[in-house]
């Protein structure tokens, strides 16, 4: 019998001859599943009783900042499942241990690698800086093109036109909010891909009300949502493709 203890966002490996038999029961904290496809699975709170063989769950993980702990029993092997699953220094070495009635604990801390919350974090971060500046030099030069074209972007409360280095820092601003948005999502939902697609589509369609209700011109209001559209383009696919990739 054994405690495995996993510190707030880390990951242990689910090994089949390893976990072969094994049952586990949440004893404190909440444990999520990983699915052999990388998405996450159910997450079990106080007193969950779970079997990993043949389920295809993959890891272990915490969710949470609270420490959470499973205590894991192992029978001894039945000869049968000796034979299809033969002995090697590192499952004997993990079935002596699970079958001694010793209460050892294994401390599992945040995972090392793209799995550590500071890393995956500083990693969407960096994704997102390179994605604001280019959604920042796109929709400054779509604002230039419509210039060009006769677009006077001005906007009848002040009767002021709107720069092009205005564009350019509305859209780093907003930019960075997204990254936020999405670096919390990473942390705390089970599926910050999905909803930061949502989130950021919802809220591109709600930034479109300002131009509509400004009394600018047709070809002004007609920019100004293009313009919006443009770092949402750039921005949303970036993001929601690193939260794929860092929630794995």
């Amino acid at each position: 019998m054994r405690t495995l203890t996993l510190r707030g966002g880390a990951r242990v490996a689910v090994v089949a001859a390893q976990w072969y038999d094994a049952f586990g029961v949440v004893t404190s904290g909440r444990v999520q599943l990983e699915l052999r496809d990388g998405e996450p699975g159910p997450v079990l709170g106080r007193d969950a009783g779970f079997w990993l063989r043949g389920t295809g769950v993959r890891a272990l993980r915490n969710p949470g900042r609270r420490t959470a702990r499973v205590r894991v029993v192992t029978p001894g092997p039945e000869p049968s499942h000796a034979s299809q699953h033969p002995r090697t220094p590192a499952t004997e070495g993990w079935r002596s241990g699970m079958n001694c009635m010793d209460d050892t604990q294994v401390v599992a801390g945040p995972a090392a690698g793209p799995t550590s919350h500071t890393h995956r974090t500083a990693r969407l971060a960096g994704t997102g800086s390179l994605a604001t500046l280019a959604a920042m030099a796109a929709t400054t030069l779509g604002a230039a093109l419509a210039q060009a074209v006769g677009v006077d972007f001005e906007v009848p409360d002040g009767g002021e036109r709107i720069p092009l280095s205005g564009f350019a820092v509305v859209t780093g601003f907003f930019s960075v909010v997204g990254i936020v948005i999405a670096a919390a999502l990473l942390r705390w939902s089970a599926h910050p891909a999905k909803r930061f697609v949502w989130t950021a589509v919802s809220l591109t369609a709600l930034s479109w009300v300002p131009p509509l209700l400004s009394g600018a011109d047709a070809a002004t209001i007609t920019a100004l949502i293009g313009l919006h559209l443009v770092p949402a383009t750039v921005m949303i696919p970036a993001l929601a493709r690193s939260l794929r990739t860092l929630h794995r």
